[in-house]
């Protein structure tokens, strides 16, 4: 499952907390970020369940196009966390999104 770019933006917008995982290296989070919590692709494996966050809840994975957050997707599903969505555009969509309007 997926969720657009505009979806997730009015929700941001809204105040709503959410539990968003950016899976894109520190430098580039640290350049420009929604929130949420920051572990590198690479590291997803070995560090997504310090994160303690409940299986069955709302997650956001996101990136800069949206092709590493779906297969962090993918990793996420495979460890049990059954509620993992995709940002379908990735973060550039979102940047464009607020530069448009």
């Amino acid at each position: 499952m997926n969720i657009s770019a505009l979806k997730l933006n009015v929700r941001l917008k809204s105040g709503e907390t959410l539990q968003i995982l950016d899976v894109r290296d520190e430098l580039e989070f640290h350049t420009f970020n929604i929130g949420g919590s920051n572990i590198p692709l690479c590291k997803l494996t070995e560090l997504v369940n310090e994160l303690a966050w409940d299986k069955e809840k709302e997650i956001i994975v996101v990136c800069k196009v949206g092709l590493r957050s779906k297969t962090g997707k993918l990793i996420m599903g495979n460890m049990g966390y059954k509620n993992v969505k995709n940002l379908e555009g990735g973060l550039i969509a979102i940047q464009k999104l607020n530069y448009n309007h």
